[in-house]
This record gives C-alpha cells, sequence and structure tokens, in this order.
C-alpha cells in the first residue's frame, strides 16, 4: 500500500512538473551581437581585391605621380562607401644627403643594431634593406610603372570619418600607410594594412551601423621617408582636438583623440630564418597577429590596456589566427602619437626584433608583389581586420539599426 501511494505521488508530482513546464512561455531569443555581425562582413575576397587594387600603382613610392595617383584612387573608393573624406597637405623637402666622399668611409654595419625600442635580436639573422636596383625587377612592366624618382615638394594624404552619435567629439583613428618602395608592388608593405584600413572605412559606413564615438580611417603618405605624414597630421590638428567649429555647432572637426591602431604589413608569418637565411615558403601554423605597444612610452601604461583589449577581441571575434601583445612597437606611424595618446600597431610580426632580423624576406624587395602571397598569408591580414573591427566596435558603441 504504501509503495502505490510512493508511486500515486510520484506520478502527480511529475504531472505537475510536465504541465508547469508545457504552460511556461518560450524563452526570449537572445538579440544577435551587432559585432560578431560587423565582423561576419569582412570577406576574404574584397580584401585580396582591395590589396589588388592598389598594386596597380606599382610601389607608390612618395613624391611621384603613382603615389598621387593613388592616393586619388583611394580616396575615391573612400567616397563610394560614403564615406566622408578630406585631405591633409604638408611639405615634404628634406635637405640633400651628403656626397660620400664628404661624408667619409662609411662605418661597418653593426650586426646587433636594432630599432630603438625594438627589442633584442636572437638566434639567426638574415640581411635585411631596401632594394635600389631597378633591374631585379624581372618584371619589365612593373620596372617601367617603378621608373619615376621621387621628388620633393607638396604632399597629401587622404582620411574619412565615421561621426559618433552621441560623443562626437571623442576619436578613435585606424591608420595605416599607403606608400612603399624597393620595386616591387608594396602589396604586404604596406597594401594589407591600407586594404584593411579601407575595409574598416567600408563597413562602418554601411548605412545601418551607427557609433556613439567617432572613427577616423587614415592613410598616411610617407611613411618610408620617417613617418612624416602621420608626423605632419600630429602637428597640424593635435591642437585642435575636441573644438568645436563654428562653435556650438555640435560639430568637431578634430575631436579629442582617445586611441590611435596603426597596421604595417599584416600577411607573412612564415617563422625565423634558417641557418641558410631562407626562410619558409609556408605560413606557419602557429601564425598570429602581433599587436605592439612601446614601453618606453608616455602612454604605455594606457597603450598596454588598449592591446590586452584588442588581444581579447582577437579571442571572442577573429576565426583563424589568434594574437600575441608585445611591449616593441616601433618605426611605424603610431610612434608620432604614442607620447600623447594610447597607440599600439599591429603586425605580421615584431618589427624590431623579427623584420629587422630578416623574418620577412619580400621586405623593401622585388618580391612584394601580390602573386607572392597565398590565401593563408591573406588570411592572417584579415585576422586582423578582424581583431581591430570587433576592438573599435566595442570602444565605439557600434549598433545596428533595425
Amino acid at each position: 500500500m504504501r509503495t502505490m501511494t510512493w508511486l500515486c505521488g510520484l506520478t502527480m508530482v511529475l504531472g505537475v512538473t510536465a504541465g508547469a513546464r508545457a504552460q511556461a512561455p518560450a524563452p526570449v531569443a537572445a538579440a544577435p551581437d551587432p559585432v560578431r555581425t560587423l565582423v561576419s562582413r569582412l570577406e576574404l575576397e574584397r580584401y585580396k581585391a582591395t590589396i589588388k587594387g592598389l598594386t596597380q600603382f606599382g610601389d607608390r613610392r612618395q613624391g611621384t605621380e603613382r603615389n598621387r595617383k593613388a592616393v586619388d584612387w583611394i580616396e575615391a573608393q573612400l567616397k563610394s562607401y560614403g564615406c566622408p573624406t578630406e585631405r591633409l597637405k604638408y611639405e615634404f623637402n628634406p635637405p640633400p644627403a651628403p656626397s660620400t666622399a664628404a661624408a667619409g668611409p662609411r662605418p661597418a654595419p653593426n650586426p646587433n643594431a636594432r630599432a630603438v625600442g625594438g627589442g633584442r635580436p636572437r638566434g639567426n639573422r638574415a640581411r635585411t634593406g631596401v632594394n635600389n636596383d631597378p633591374m631585379r625587377q624581372p618584371d619589365e612592366r612593373l620596372r617601367a610603372l617603378n621608373s619615376e624618382p621621387a621628388t620633393n615638394g607638396p604632399r597629401e594624404l587622404v582620411y574619412c570619418t565615421k561621426v559618433g552619435t552621441s560623443r562626437p567629439d571623442e576619436m578613435y583613428i585606424i591608420g595605416a600607410h599607403m606608400d612603399g618602395h624597393g620595386w616591387g608592388e608594396a602589396a604586404n608593405d604596406d597594401g594589407s594594412g591600407t586594404a584593411l584600413v579601407m575595409e574598416l572605412a567600408r563597413i562602418f559606413s554601411m548605412p545601418d551601423v551607427t557609433t556613439e564615438r567617432t572613427i577616423r580611417f587614415a592613410l598616411w603618405n610617407n611613411e618610408e621617408t620617417g613617418l612624416n605624414g602621420a608626423r605632419a597630421y600630429v602637428e597640424q590638428r593635435k591642437g585642435l582636438q575636441g573644438k568645436e567649429d563654428p562653435p556650438g555647432s555640435g560639430k568637431y572637426p578634430e575631436p579629442r583623440w582617445l586611441g590611435m591602431i596603426q597596421h604595417d604589413m599584416m600577411l607573412f608569418d612564415h617563422g625565423a630564418p634558417r641557418a641558410d637565411g631562407t626562410v619558409s615558403p609556408d605560413q606557419r601554423p602557429e601564425a598570429d597577429v602581433n599587436i605592439e605597444f612601446q614601453s618606453a612610452s608616455r602612454m604605455a601604461a594606457d597603450s598596454q590596456k588598449l592591446a590586452w583589449f584588442l588581444h581579447a577581441a582577437n579571442a571572442e571575434y577573429a576565426t583563424d589566427y589568434p594574437a600575441q601583445v608585445g611591449p616593441h612597437m616601433t618605426n611605424t606611424d603610431s610612434t608620432p602619437f604614442m607620447d600623447d595618446i594610447a597607440a599600439v600597431s599591429l603586425r605580421e610580426n615584431e618589427r624590431g626584433v623579427h623584420v629587422g632580423s630578416g623574418w620577412d624576406p619580400h621586405w623593401h624587395q622585388p618580391t612584394d608583389l601580390y602573386a607572392t602571397f597565398s590565401d593563408k598569408d591573406f588570411m592572417l591580414g584579415l585576422n586582423a581586420a578582424q581583431t581591430t573591427l570587433s576592438g573599435i566596435a566595442q570602444l565605439t558603441g557600434a549598433k545596428l539599426r533595425k
């Protein structure tokens, strides 16, 4: 009898529970993550096509007609995305280099030399440098395209701006340099970074995308001559930050800088040189996106926080390649900003320790061609784009209109 009573009680409990479950309202589906939606709009083939488009202008050496045509092309693309453009104008008139006779004998190269703040090289090293011999470029068409020498004088760089809805006076700057040299196509240095910034400008400029804060997409010129375009931007616009023009209009031609994220050579992480100086032709399985800050800068603490924020964004949203953070940012267009705001750079490898030690044999060489790189290489660049896009979408409060 007790057994029958216990079974009846259990049956009643189960029946009540089942009935309660049947009557409970269905759970509400979570709203789509706008950051993930934006990241999904990055496409490998579009990224590759933008790099390919840049290579039609050869190495885009500053001070040449091909460089000026590339600036025009970049601006036309940005306008087609709906991103309003402006140009920064400056002069580049460096003093003439001293003659060999006047300068005296050239000192022997220092095998331990490194870029300032770039860390200490270790392991095998391969020779690096800038190719200045046109005959090392076997493609006659490309050799002819790159034959015009640079001349001093006026320079221009182009940028476009996504204005924030509720905090238009605060801004993140996303940058890459569009000039190159070495008698190739500058596909990686820095077509890969330029295309990345252009793709982010395209996505953030879509009609259904809003951001609370402002984003500026800058394509620097004259990087290869000493970061001159980025330096000119800082010199001309640093003092304009946060000022309404006209007063009371709510318009800020130069919003207050919150951070700067630079992209410089995104494709090639094939590992260290071997003992004979050669580098593997294949992207290594453990390839990653290097996010660097400069530990010797005044804003090192804030820059490190920005780097780790992007690292976390990569872990959440990048599809194929992880990120790593390092303190050796150097010789890149974020350098002029690093003592004023949080500034980081994304690269294929550390600039001072790795690239400077021969990890990329195509750096400033005739082989820096679109055809040199595989889809695995291009995918590394796309993962860098996913990293920055997802991070900046969160930092600027990106949303999608319904």
